[in-house]
């Protein structure tokens, strides 16, 4: 079974997580194959708008946290560095469906949609401390342009879960629907953004955008030479190990 479906339809493509038995949790693998079809996409005219999205079930648990703690992204062209790139430079419209849960990147991925369609009883994470690292793909700095920060400092200090409407009272989501419905009314509005002239579309994108795109970047550029350094340090190693032994990690013992 392939781990990410693309879907081609008037337009539209779509990007599919899917890998249930891990909760659509991103690999090494999985990130390469969503760059490239992004970085195709930016150039094809027959792509009007993306869409990513999970399942019914679940949108993204975050990173396969196996994989990621064996093989930790040090390298500056480790696949989810180039996704995260990729996914924050792209022109054209992007419209994400999200149901279940959203931890880790599958939140901080949102950040860089421009519609956000999500189930009412969905949940949110960005559990980034509890992993020992610190945030990634410009969440250090969107997430609080967005909530504010106190209720930024709350998510990604705490690294609990948040509701769907919290969500969408900060603007993370566009707009909250019954769980059966996100998936298809995102065709829908992927749909609506593909009879509309591709340049005007992109062009106010941009626009919209060009504020931030300096900043966003360099913070980015910023939290990935951290969270390259944190991966391989005794507090992410703890995590790890934990998360693999089904226990609380005890970062008492390992200090800084």
């Amino acid at each position: 079974m392939q781990d990410i479906l693309v879907i081609r339809e008037a337009g539209v493509l779509t990007i599919a997580l899917n890998r249930p038995e891990k909760m659509n949790s991103l690999t090494a693998a999985m990130y390469a194959a969503i760059a490239g079809t992004l970085e195709s996409a930016s150039g094809d005219e027959q792509v009007r708008v993306v869409v990513i999205q999970g399942s019914q079930r679940v949108f993204s648990a975050g990173n396969d946290i196996e994989e990621f703690g064996s093989n930790p992204p040090v390298a500056q062209d480790a696949p989810v560095w180039r996704f995260i790139c990729v996914l924050s430079t792209f022109p054209k419209p992007i419209v994400a469906a999200v149901n279940g849960l959203a931890i880790g990147i599958g939140t901080t991925m949102l950040l860089h949609c421009d519609l956000v369609y999500a189930a009412a009883d969905a949940r949110f994470s960005v559990p980034f401390v509890n992993l020992g690292v610190c945030p990634e793909a410009g969440s250090s700095l969107l997430l609080q342009k967005i909530f504010g920060y106190r209720s930024a400092a709350e998510a990604l200090l705490l690294g609990g879960q948040f509701s769907a409407e919290e969500a969408l009272k900060g603007g993370l989501v566009t707009r909250l629907l019954p769980p059966d419905d996100v998936l298809a009314y995102a065709q829908k509005q992927a749909a609506n953004l593909a009879d509309k002239p591709v340049f005007a579309l992109m062009e106010t994108k941009r626009l919209l955008k060009s504020h931030d795109v300096e900043s966003v970047s360099a913070r980015i550029e910023e939290e990935t030479r951290l969270l390259q350094k944190m991966v391989t340090q005794p507090a992410a190693r703890e995590a790890f190990a934990a998360f693999g032994e089904k226990r609380r990690p005890d970062f008492r013992k390992v200090g800084q």
